[in-house]
């Protein structure tokens, strides 16, 4: 597989902080990671290494959403969609350093728990996968939530949503999610402490403006949420990026299924944003950049952004191409 470079301007760009707020800013690891719904691949980039190359891992699932990673264990998480279980591949740095192609599949959830998986959100050890109605899960919308152990992953809940799921975020207690063919977002606060069954939200608001929203990420740094909308999922060029900023005001003000009003929004819409199906959203508070994996423009590619200050059709300061990316994390300690 060829490694792909990125230029020594972005890398230079990537470590110009534009937030003296964040403590982290000099921190010296940082990992982007990515998977994709059809290649059977993952890509690794160590954000923190000037002239890093992006290196590409097989993996044993061909279609992969919601991956997450931990360095201290140096392994990535994925829900498989093709197995329908969580899966952990460790080994990374160590054929990243060796450029191998060779990742020890570790962990595995039971299979078959969940089908159609489109998300996690990870905190510690505890991975929430957000599932998708489907034929083969009885058209059901569910939350499972797992434990990691040192022998695989256990399932501790199940929760069953009124709405269509896709991308959650947990922060602290509380889990985040997108209502999928909506512009809305829903909060489950204290979300840990509930009990399994039918789940009612906390608060549930919609995003003017927003088609359809799939990928979602929050950072309590900024207190910046980020959505992605990738409208009509047959168009290659109408998605965009909405930022919230001083969002726990703005959703706290926001009364129970009422309007984020586009006031209160900044947005990336247009052709030069390469924006057509972003189905995640990573955002990296040290350097006020924005990860997102288009899944249709040109085939998948990931594009970085500049935090944006007013809203506008801007092109994203780097795009690599990768097949089908579908999935984002961003960890930087």
């Amino acid at each position: 597989m060829k490694n792909l470079f990125i230029s020594s301007a972005l890398l230079i760009l990537l470590f110009a902080s534009c937030d003296n707020n964040d403590s982290n800013s000099n921190s010296s690891e940082a990992t982007l990671v990515t998977s994709s719904n059809t290649s059977g691949k993952i890509s690794y980039l160590d954000l923190a290494t000037p002239n890093s190359m992006v290196k590409s891992f097989t993996i044993a699932s061909l279609d992969a959403e919601g991956i997450s990673y931990d360095s201290e264990t140096d392994a990535v998480i994925v829900a498989s969609r093709t197995s329908n279980r969580l899966e952990s591949y460790s080994g990374l740095k160590t054929g990243f350093k060796a450029g191998t192609d060779n990742l020890n599949a570790t962990l595995n959830s039971i299979t078959g728990q969940f089908t159609n998986a489109r998300e996690t959100a990870v905190s510690g050890d505890i991975v929430v996968v957000a599932q998708d109605q489907f034929a083969t899960n009885g058209m059901t919308n569910k939350l499972f939530v797992y434990k990691k152990t040192v022998l695989g992953f256990d399932l501790l809940k199940t929760f069953i949503t009124d709405f269509k799921l896709w991308g959650i975020h947990m922060t602290g207690a509380d889990l985040y999610a997108v209502a999928d063919l909506t512009g809305d977002v829903v909060l489950f606060k204290d979300f840990m402490s509930k009990a399994s069954g039918m789940i009612t939200a906390t608060k549930r608001v919609t995003i003017a403006g927003l088609t359809r929203t799939h990928g979602i990420t929050y950072s309590s740094a900024d207190d910046v949420m980020i959505l992605t909308d990738v409208a009509d999922a047959a168009s290659a060029t109408d998605g965009g990026i909405i930022v919230i900023k001083n969002f726990s005001s703005v959703f706290a003000s926001t009364p129970a299924l009422g309007t984020i009003a586009v006031s209160n929004q900044v947005r990336i819409y247009g052709p030069n944003s390469m924006l057509g199906n972003p189905v995640d959203v990573a955002y990296d508070s040290s350097t006020n950049y924005i990860y997102v994996a288009e899944r249709l423009n040109g085939g998948g590619k990931v594009l970085t952004f500049v935090y944006p200050m007013t809203s506008a059709d801007v092109a994203p300061t780097n795009s690599r191409v990768e097949a089908a990316v579908t999935s984002i994390f961003l960890l930087r300690k």
